[in-house]
């Protein structure tokens, strides 16, 4: 499965404001054996928000960052060693709110296929997952709950080598796959009310 990564580029995000915290998350792609994967890491148990969760790598703004971008960036580094001179940022998709009170900016960047190195205090695990068993219909599943802030939400859950992507996570490869390839989510709630 190939994604049409120039759309990223193209595309104009959608923000999302007056939340009271920034922050922002990068989705690495990686191409190997001719196919698109996705970077992910596995957050260490001993965090205070999502322990054991997938993320992609990402964090809260700092007062130093000069942008969200930098954000990004700055983050991959300091989790999995990702240099920002070794990226190809291609772009940002739609920002997405949490339940923690965050705004969340995704940016897209190719990245080389190498060893990264998981920082213990934040990564459990890395995984890079194959796009298309992303998308195999075996492999996702949605739910709708009802959330006592944003009312009814669908809650997206991709399954792939063991791993489970879901939350906010899920949210952002939802609206990826949504804008890089044809795949459509079979259920979706107003973008406004998306929280996790």
């Amino acid at each position: 499965m190939q994604l049409d990564l120039a759309r990223v580029a193209e595309h104009a995000p959608r923000r999302v404001t007056g939340e009271k915290y920034d922050a922002a998350v990068l989705i690495p792609v990686v191409e190997r054996d001719g196919e698109a994967h996705l970077l992910f890491t596995k957050r260490a148990e001993h965090l205070g928000e999502h322990p054991g969760q997938m993320s992609f790598p990402g964090g809260g703004r700092e007062p130093e960052d000069d942008g969200l971008r930098a954000t990004a960036l700055r983050e991959a580094d300091e989790e999995i060693g990702l240099r920002a001179d070794e990226t190809e940022v291609m772009g940002q998709i739609d920002d997405i709110r949490t339940i923690t009170e965050y705004s969340v900016t995704p940016f897209v960047a190719r990245v080389p296929d190498r060893e990264y190195v998981p920082n213990d205090d934040e990564v459990a695990e890395i995984a890079v997952l194959p796009v298309a068993a992303m998308l195999d219909g075996d492999n996702y599943d949605h739910e709708r709950r009802d959330h006592p802030h944003y009312g009814e939400v669908v809650i997206h859950y991709f399954r792939v080598d063991g791993y489970t992507v879901w939350g906010a996570t899920g949210r952002i490869v939802v609206d990826f796959f949504e804008l890089t390839t044809d795949w459509r989510a079979p259920e979706r709630i107003d973008p406004d009310s998306r929280a996790d």
